[in-house]
């Protein structure tokens, strides 16, 4: 019976003040700059009647296996390319309510400053899910260690590899985790924000890059269709895109060096 009269005082004092409860959005993010800078829109977004909800998760899979769910309302950690691979094996009903960050990927070496000095039977560290393996495989291509089947582009795989002079070994790991075991191989794909986030060595150090213009690996808002048009969801990209606080984590997620990531939806 308390509970009940405490709810209706509360009722009450809402209708007389006009007050309004704060709609909840749960984002699902993995660490790094996506966590970070969404929880740098928390304050304004609160400000603004939302109550945003951070939920992190630790590899590429789970983020879309919470929203089919309906466990978290939108999540922010994969780019259009990726979306489309997975709605393709796990039949997805997903689309796009913005655009965020675009963060650029490199190689990395902790044994050696060139790739010249890359041994044969060298051991790289790539990937493990299609799209981003065929983004580092296409970075080992321009770097002349191996030649992928021609036409195949970001969509190559390992199987598509036709020349590897080097006798290059290769070992497929979870890409939140490729930073933890760049030590351990002669080259590893890298993300720089995972590596500021580990603190393991400098994301500046990356020996080639694969550049920040092509907007299709802009990382985006993933939502279920019948929420594309959702006016909270929609507040939250605005403030996303034009909040100076989200700006400055995402620079402090890429150790502020701008060649590392650009904000495309500027541009």
């Amino acid at each position: 019976m308390k509970i009940r009269i405490a709810g209706l005082i509360s009722a009450i004092l809402l209708a007389a003040t006009g007050a309004v409860q704060a709609e909840t959005i749960k984002v699902g993010v993995v660490p790094g700059v996506y966590a970070d800078s969404i929880e740098a829109v928390i304050p304004e977004a609160k400000a603004k009647g939302l109550d945003i909800q951070v939920v992190e998760f630790s590899d590429w899979t789970t983020p879309n296996i919470a929203l089919q769910s309906g466990d978290i309302d939108v999540n922010y950690f994969q780019h259009q390319p990726f979306l489309n691979n997975a709605i393709k094996e796990r039949g997805y009903d997903f689309v796009s309510a913005g655009i965020g960050v675009l963060a650029n990927i490199g190689i990395y070496s902790l044994k050696h400053k060139n790739f010249a000095d890359v041994p044969e039977n060298g051991k790289v560290a790539i990937a493990n899910d299609p799209v981003n393996q065929g983004r580092g495989l296409l970075l080992l291509q321009k770097a002349g260690l191996i030649k992928l089947k021609d036409g195949v582009g970001f969509k190559g795989t390992l199987d598509d590899i036709v020349d590897n002079p080097k006798k290059l070994t290769f070992n497929e790991v979870e890409g939140p985790q490729l930073a933890r075991v760049t030590g351990d191989v002669d080259l590893a794909q890298g993300y720089p924000h995972f590596i500021v986030a580990s603190k393991a060595f400098d994301p500046s150090s990356g020996l080639i890059y694969s550049g920040v213009d092509d907007k299709q690996f802009a990382i985006i808002f993933a939502v279920q269709k019948q929420k594309a048009d959702d006016p909270g969801i929609k507040q939250l990209v605005a403030i996303y895109q034009n909040s100076p606080a989200v700006r400055a984590a995402i620079g402090k997620a890429f150790a502020n060096d701008q060649k590392l990531y650009t904000l495309p939806w500027l541009n």
